[in-house]
């Protein structure tokens, strides 16, 4: 079975598209991170939530 960490982004109403862009982009590219949910909420309120695979390694001596 696989087994995901995740991570929460919020930005307010404030952050433009770009920015929020470049944070989700920065995240996938150098943590190995994938957009698994985006929603915006009534309020302007960005939230991104971000997962990657948790890799367990096993001992093989």
């Amino acid at each position: 079975m696989t087994e995901y960490e995740y991570r929460i982004l919020t930005f307010d109403r404030r952050t433009s598209k770009a920015a929020a862009r470049q944070a989700v982009r920065e995240h996938a590219e150098y943590g190995r991170w994938e957009l698994a949910r985006s929603v915006r909420y009534e309020g302007g309120i960005h939230r991104f939530w971000l997962r990657r695979k948790i890799m367990r390694v096993q001992r093989t001596a």
